[in-house]
């Protein structure tokens, strides 16, 4: 089970506009934390099917050209309300679909999104999980590349030991929902689905350069 801590990392960390995103797996970039998001860190999965990015990174010409160079992104998945960010900005320019769960749809009404509630295949490999707690929304998406990724969003997040756990903050929406959200999701490792990440989408910097969680 994991573990789970009551205090709350600092989420304000800051990085420069013009730091390129860093391939943390392969095919897998994590970006500079993002200050529309409170420090929030968005990832790209790149695919021969079409690029996914979790949660929204800065909007901003470094970033925008390097989703570009590698062919654009397909779909936007929104791990909470809070990894929204530029949201609408980004799925306008780049075209991409935008998912996110039913219930922080409203949140972005200026965009057609797909919902789901408690799961959503995106394609043969990868998948939204309905995880509330954190947020009534709150989600983690699972990819099966790379020995199988979790991106929790803040559902999970880096404890001061580098170790991915619960973590209630000021935001949050229902601590016991989100411990149930825990057990529940972890019971899906590795019987169902093999998994040797977790990418959690703030407080990177308690990675100390490591890019990732790996799981034991």
């Amino acid at each position: 089970m994991l573990p789970s801590n009551l205090s709350d990392p600092s989420l304000s960390i800051k990085s420069p506009a013009s730091k390129l995103p860093t391939e943390i797996l392969p095919g897998i970039f994590a970006f500079p934390p993002n200050r529309d998001t409170l420090g929030g860190t968005a990832y790209l999965i790149v695919t021969p099917i079409g690029n996914i990015s979790i949660d929204s990174p800065a909007w901003n010409d470094v970033n925008r050209q390097f989703m570009l160079d590698r062919g654009g992104v397909k779909w936007l998945v929104i791990t909470h309300r809070g990894g929204m960010g530029q949201t609408t900005a980004i799925a306008t320019e780049l075209g991409c679909e935008t998912s996110v769960q039913e219930q922080e749809a409203y949140l972005l009404p200026e965009l057609k999104v797909t919902t789901f509630r408690h799961n959503l295949n995106i394609n043969d490999s990868i998948h939204a999980i309905w995880t509330p707690g954190h947020s009534p929304g709150s989600s983690c998406i699972y990819y099966a590349g790379a020995g199988g990724v979790l991106f929790t969003g803040r559902h999970l997040l880096p404890n001061q030991f580098g170790e991915a756990a619960a973590i209630r903050t000021a935001k949050t929406f229902h601590w016991l929902r989100q411990l149930r959200s825990v057990d529940a999701i972890w019971a899906q490792f590795p019987s169902q689905s093999p998994l040797s990440h977790i990418c959690p989408g703030a407080s990177t910097g308690l990675l100390r350069g490591k890019g990732s969680i790996a799981v034991q």
